[in-house]
């Protein structure tokens, strides 16, 4: 059996990867931007503007919401979808120090 290695990282490299993965997939991508352009939105909404079955969109919504990218509300067969500002800013700050600490810019690199 494989044994679990993300212990062997840092909190910083496994919230970036658990946030790179979050958005690893163009529907969820398509599904932030659809959010955050009407601030709520009810996934009966999303699944309108994208080209994907009702339970595809779910398991999406699922995944963004399992970190924390959304924050959503059941009620009945209505679903109530919002941007979690305050992990996108954690995830934008997170990104930044990545690309930062880096030197995406070193000219000694081929």
């Amino acid at each position: 059996m494989a044994q679990n290695k993300k212990a062997a990282f840092s909190n910083k490299e496994n919230e970036l990867a658990s946030f790179a993965n979050a958005i690893s997939h163009p529907a969820r991508v398509a599904i932030l931007k659809a959010i955050a352009k009407r601030e709520t939105c009810i996934c009966g909404e999303i699944v309108e503007v994208l080209p994907l079955a009702q339970s595809t969109v779910s398991q999406h919504l699922k995944e963004l919401l399992k970190a924390e990218l959304i924050t959503g509300t059941i009620d009945g067969p209505k679903s109530c979808y919002c941007i979690n500002w305050k992990t996108f800013d954690r995830f934008e700050k997170t990104f930044n120090e990545f690309f930062t600490n880096t030197n995406s810019n070193n000219p000694k690199c081929c």
